[in-house]
This record gives C-alpha cells, sequence and structure tokens, in this order.
C-alpha cells in the first residue's frame, strides 16, 4: 500500500517538474522566437528542403527515368578543367594542390598491457599515443616507391594484385602504388571465410598477396588452396615482429617497407592506365552464392567522386576517421573524395574507437577522443546499435531523468521540423552524448543497407549531426544517390547524383508500376558512368544485368524504389525478399527485418516465409541483456543465455515483443513472425551465415536452421 502511495506521489511530483519545464521553456520560446527568427531564418531551411531535385526527363506506362537538377559544383569543374580521368592524375593532381597538409594518420600503440577485469579474468589493452601523420607529398612519394617496388618484385602493369588487409594508411598508400602502375587492385574482405578467400585469388589468378601482420597466418593453411600465389607482402605491426616462418617452401615473403625501400632505388617509371582501364576488381560479398567480382574502371571511380563532392560541403578543418572496410566500395570511394578535397583522414578500428571500446585501456582515450573528427562513414548497423545504446543508457536512469530526455527530445525534434536549430538545448543535454566520438562530428554518411527512419531520426537528434543516407551498389560504384543536406525528412536515400540517371520500371510480379497512385514506383534501374564495366569472367550474369542505351551503361539493381515529388528516392522493397504467402499477401522479408531490428531484444534477425503456409517465422539473435530482463519478467532466473534460448516460454515471450513493436512500426499482422527460435550464436562473416558487410545469406542461414523452420511451422 505505502509502496503505492510511493510510487504515486513520485509520479506527481515527476508530473509536476516536466510541467514546469514546458512553462518555462514555453516562456522561453516566446522571448527568443523573435531573435531566432532573424538568426536562424528558418524558412530558408523549409525552402530548401522542399525544393525539387530531380525532374523526369522522360516516361511511358512501363517507365520513367529521372535526372538531378543540381550543378556541378567547384571541385567538380576543377576535375573538368584539369581533365581528370584517372586516380593516378587524381592523386598528383591534389598533391600539387594539398603538399604539406595532414593527408594520413595512424595512432601509435606505445604497449600492449595486461588489465585486471572486475570478474577476475585478464585481458590485453593498448596504451596509445598521438596520431602520427603523413602529408600529401609524403603520401605520394611512398605510393610512387611501393609500385615501383612491385615491378621490382616481377609485377607487370595489367596483372592483378590482391589486397587482404584491414583499414588502413598503407591499404591506401598500396592501392594508389598499383594505380601508378596500371596494376589493378582485386580487394578482398578481412572477414571473409578461408573458401571466399581462395575463391577470390584463384579466379583473378594473382601471383602476389598484399596482407598484414594479423592476417599472414591465415596463409599457413590457405596456401595450400591458392597454388598460382608465389609472393606475399606483409603490413608490419606497431608492437610485434612478425613470424614468417613454417611457410609452404618457394613462397617469398616480404616486409611492406622492404617493397617501398625496393621501390625507392628503383629505375623503373610509372605506366599510366587510361580512364576505361580496370582499376579495381571488387568482390561483393554475395548475399546469394559465391562472391562475384565487379570490374571497377579509372572511369567509374571518377565519377562517383565528382559526385560525392557535388553533395557534401567541405570546410578547411574537416577530418574524417576511416575505420569501415576499405574492401568495400562505399568506405574506398568515400576516402578518395577526402582525398580529392584535401580532408585528412585518421585511421582507426572498431576495437579503439570510443573510450570504451574493447582493446583501450583504462585510463586511455579512444581514437574519436583523440582525432576528434568532423565526418564520418557509418553503416546501419552500427547506427543501430548506437541507437540501442542510448535507448539502454536513458532506460537505466531514474523516472525523473527519463521523463527529462522524453521532452528534450520530443521538443528539439518539433523545433527542427520547423526549420529551427536548438543550439541552448543541444549544449545541456545532446553534447554530452555527441562526445562520445569526439564532439566534433557535424556530418555523418550512412550506406551499404537501408536505415530505418526511427534510428535515422535519433542519431541526428542525439549526436547533434547532419545524417546522410544514400544508396548504390558496388555495380554502381557506391553513389546512385545521396541525400540532400538540407532534407528534413527521414528514411529516403536522395536524388540522382549529378553523375547519374535513376529509372523506374514496372514490376507487374510484385505490383509495382510507375503509374502507380500517389508515387511512380519500379525496379530501379540505374545508368551513367560510375556504372560497372560488369562482372569477372561472368558474361552471362553481365549481360543479364547490364546493358548500354544512347551510349549509356545501365544496370539492373533488383531494388523497388519510389519517387517523391520533389525527385527523391524512398527504397521500399527488393525482387529477391519477396514472398507471396498462402492466402495470396505479399511479405517484404527485408521490409519487416528491418523494422524488427530496431525492438531492443532482437540483436539480429532473418524472416522466412514459406509460400505455403499462412504465416512467417523468424531466427532471432537477441541481446543477451534484453532477453535476462525479459526473463524476469516471465518470473525465469538464474538461468544461462543458452538455456533462456531454448525455453518455450521465452519464444512466446519474444514472439509478444515483436507483435508489439510491428504495431508500433505500423506493420501488417501478416507481416508479423508467428513463431520464432532464438539463436544461441551470434552470426558473423566466418559462419557464413551473413556477408562481410553483414547483410544475410538467406539460403545459408535456411540450410543451418532448417530443422528450426520445420518446427516452427509444425507448431
Amino acid at each position: 500500500m505505502f509502496i503505492e502511495d510511493d510510487d504515486h506521489m513520485e509520479g506527481f511530483w515527476i508530473q509536476t517538474a516536466i510541467g514546469a519545464i514546458r512553462a518555462i521553456a514555453f516562456m522561453c520560446d516566446i522571448l527568443a522566437l523573435p531573435v531566432y527568427l532573424v538568426l536562424q531564418q528558418p524558412w530558408k531551411r523549409r525552402q530548401l528542403s522542399k525544393r525539387v531535385k530531380a525532374k523526369a526527363i522522360s516516361q511511358d506506362d512501363t517507365q520513367i527515368t529521372y535526372r538531378t537538377t543540381e550543378p556541378p559544383r567547384e571541385v567538380h569543374v576543377k576535375m573538368l578543367q584539369a581533365n581528370i580521368d584517372t586516380l593516378e592524375k587524381m592523386f598528383n593532381y591534389v598533391t600539387k594542390i594539398h603538399s604539406t597538409k595532414r593527408c594520413l594518420g595512424t595512432r601509435q600503440i606505445l604497449s600492449e598491457e595486461d588489465e585486471l577485469q572486475p570478474s577476475g579474468r585478464v585481458f590485453k589493452k593498448y596504451n596509445m599515443g598521438e596520431y602520427k601523420w603523413k602529408n600529401f607529398i609524403e603520401v605520394e612519394k611512398l605510393a610512387s616507391a611501393f609500385g615501383r617496388g612491385l615491378r621490382e618484385l616481377g609485377l607487370q602493369p595489367g596483372q592483378n594484385i590482391v589486397i587482404f588487409a584491414e583499414t588502413r594508411a598503407e591499404w591506401m598508400i598500396a592501392a594508389h602504388g598499383c594505380f601508378k602502375q596500371n596494376i589493378p587492385i582485386v580487394t578482398v574482405y578481412a572477414t571473409l571465410g578461408d573458401a571466399g578467400v581462395a575463391h577470390c585469388i584463384n579466379e583473378t589468378e594473382v601471383t602476389t598477396v598484399i596482407t598484414s601482420h594479423e592476417l599472414l597466418p591465415k596463409f599457413k593453411s590457405l596456401l595450400e588452396s591458392i597454388p598460382k600465389v608465389e609472393k606475399i607482402i606483409y603490413m608490419e605491426d606497431q608492437l610485434h615482429k612478425t613470424d614468417t616462418t613454417a611457410f609452404k617452401n618457394g613462397i617469398e615473403i616480404t616486409p611492406f617497407s622492404q617493397v617501398i625501400r625496393n621501390g625507392m632505388n628503383s629505375k623503373y617509371d610509372g605506366v599510366s592506365a587510361s580512364p576505361d582501364d580496370v582499376a579495381i576488381i571488387m568482390y561483393t560479398s554475395g548475399s546469394t552464392g559465391t562472391p562475384k567480382g565487379v570490374l571497377l574502371s579509372h572511369k567509374n571511380c571518377i565519377a562517383t567522386m565528382k559526385g560525392f563532392c557535388d553533395i557534401v560541403k567541405i570546410y578547411p578543418d574537416d577530418v574524417l576517421i576511416g575505420f569501415l572496410p576499405l574492401a568495400h566500395v562505399f568506405e574506398l570511394l568515400a576516402e578518395s573524395a577526402c582525398l580529392l578535397t584535401g580532408v585528412p583522414i585518421g585511421y582507426s578500428t572498431p576495437l579503439t574507437l570510443i573510450d570504451t571500446s574493447s582493446k583501450i585501456m583504462k585510463g586511455c582515450k579512444g581514437d574519436a577522443s583523440v582525432l576528434k573528427p568532423t565526418c564520418m562513414t557509418t553503416v546501419p548497423l552500427i547506427l543501430d546499435r548506437i541507437s540501442k545504446g542510448i535507448n539502454d543508457k536513458v532506460n537505466s536512469g531514474s523516472a525523473l531523468k527519463k521523463a527529462l530526455f522524453k521532452f528534450a527530445y520530443g521538443y528539439k525534434t518539433k523545433w527542427t521540423a520547423r526549420g529551427y536549430q536548438t543550439p541552448l538545448l543541444d549544449m545541456i543535454i545532446f553534447k554530452k552524448i555527441a562526445r562520445l566520438m569526439g564532439g566534433r562530428v557535424r556530418i555523418m554518411m550512412s550506406g551499404g543497407a537501408p536505415l530505418s527512419p526511427d534510428t535515422h531520426e535519433q542519431i541526428k537528434t542525439c549526436l547533434c549531426v547532419e545524417l546522410i543516407q544514400g544508396y548504390g551498389l558496388t555495380e554502381t560504384t557506391s553513389g546512385a544517390s545521396v541525400m540532400d543536406q538540407y532534407d528534413m525528412s527521414y528514411g529516403r536515400v536522395g536524388a540522382p547524383s549529378t553523375m547519374c540517371d535513376i529509372r523506374l520500371v514496372n514490376w507487374e510480379e510484385g505490383g509495382y508500376r510507375v503509374t502507380n497512385k500517389p508515387y511512380p514506383q519500379g525496379e530501379i534501374i540505374v545508368g551513367g558512368d560510375s556504372v560497372s564495366l560488369g562482372y569477372y569472367k561472368l558474361p552471362g550474369k553481365t549481360n543479364e544485368d547490364f546493358f548500354e542505351e544512347d551510349g549509356k551503361r545501365w544496370f539492373k539493381t533488383g531494388d523497388i524504389g519510389e519517387m517523391h515529388p520533389d525527385g527523391v528516392l524512398k527504397i521500399i522493397d527488393r525482387k529477391k525478399d519477396l514472398v507471396k504467402l498462402q492466402a495470396g499477401e505479399y511479405v517484404s522479408l527485408g521490409k519487416v527485418e528491418a523494422e524488427l531490428k530496431t525492438c531492443p531484444i532482437v540483436e539480429n534477425i532473418c524472416v522466412y516465409g514459406d509460400p505455403t503456409k499462412q504465416f512467417t517465422v523468424a531466427l532471432v539473435v537477441p541481446n543477451q541483456k534484453h532477453l535476462a530482463d525479459l526473463a524476469n519478467k516471465q518470473g525465469i532466473q538464474d538461468t544461462t543465455f543458452e538455456n533462456l534460448c531454448t525455453s518455450p516460454v521465452m519464444e512466446k515471450a519474444v514472439v509478444k515483443e515483436l507483435a508489439e513493436h510491428a504495431r508500433k512500426c505500423k506493420l501488417q499482422k501478416f507481416e508479423v513472425p508467428a513463431a520464432v527460435t532464438l539463436c544461441k550464436e551470434v552470426w558473423s562473416p566466418d559462419m557464413g551465415l551473413v556477408t562481410a558487410a553483414f547483410k544475410l545469406k538467406r539460403k545459408d542461414i535456411q540450410e543451418k536452421y532448417q530443422h528450426d523452420i520445420n518446427r516452427m511451422y509444425a507448431s
């Protein structure tokens, strides 16, 4: 009785406090509004957001093609004037302009030390120093020397070479060294499984692999399955000596620095590529079957860089933090655009990114705190985790703190939707969250997968950043469309870039037509200079997915989009993800997963639909903390994560949680999984269940969990 009274009283005082804050905020609004109106001119922001960004240039009943209305910006125009059409010319050009400006930075690791954890276990942690920088002239010299060093090792122009390494300064130096000798680079994800790595190396017939200290041991077992490889170059570690013993006889292993030293004294000249020469064979992570090599020419890369520079405004003090895989087209092109515009890149890893990252020693700062970046690239998976982290932090606070945060969040979103900024509120509440990434990040670019509107809004609001979402594929050299920085909407991917057109084509089977109301819908086809030459050694697949029309190359994406009246694209479906249930309803598995992934209990999810059944089921990798909290609510205590995952009671409880979350997301009843299996293992690329870009490999997941799928449908 007393407890209920106490709770009632606490609720009363919280409501009173929030009511008082609302009243104060209202008075402040009345006093400050005229000043903000004059200083911020919100009507301009609203006009910029609503302006038409692309128009239809041709249409009939089966297709409609859109082109941007935006003109090329300064960097794009200067590239045209200087005839920059290859990556070698691009780097020579920027070296002359930015010469002694910081270019690539690597954080010093001073030592690796044992740290005792509260659990009594001991973990190895890094004691880290400052960033060490190389300027543009130094990087250009190292790249030139590395390219000549490769020639000294016997590599010829036009001969493929593999880069199989984590994101770091040497990766970029190696790539530009290859471009200077017209040696195409084959990019392979560092997280790809052995079979995938062997496939990429064997298919491209490389004799030389560039790897790192960390990944070199992998080749001891791998060399038997890659018989053509004769030479391995490894990027050295800052602390540890690399063990090069016990490798197969006849394999030549050379340190990265030695290749550069050999190149410094070399007599070889550079070999310039033509715009149509292959610069990169980039292996897509292969969500269906074996990875495919996408042929990207110098012209493709330069086109996307021009498009990026037309969208994102660059400031003199900008700094990018680079930590996503450079083997992914989005990160490679974003970093290349930074080099083009003179933005320094400081390298990081997910293990050292923030103060609480797993390899950062207590009392030592994470990379973001030291670098203080202004720009960063990211993917929805990371943003969803940050979003859940913010929610967990808020929910673990007192009732008053929760109510305060809810009020502040609602207040900010209301005013930003009207075109205003909220500097006082940001300073008092939201800047504390922004300090996680060093406190200076002003722009985040998200790519690789669709970003949920809720996550988009929360990150933008809480981290006080412009969060720009883009759309593109490896086959379109990343940027087919990029959000305008003034766009105030969520869940859309922007207008066509200045370098390509976007066409919607009827897909009758799914009911997506350009004549649909209120917006034209259809399969997205991308055409322009950024569209790839095709797939490596797959002429049939190339002819199926690519075509030429009026001197322009086009690619059929398989994604379904709708175009809004302001010329901005929204991704609404994917052809391969569509399942027709027994009652005739179509379910977009990808759309359902994107919505349910924002549910706190879900770490990862794969929805499965059997066309002979009336409902879908789901395989869920649960969040351990939230699963334990849910177990407590069910009266289940003192049990392990493994036991919770096999509990029928917990399965039913999770189904209920998903159904409640789905209702908030406005999913249809038939779209919501009627049964779940809780998976104990976290899906990772080395398990072969997700790609290196963490996209689901549906066929492999289905094969692994077929027994569970049968059980769910039987129940």
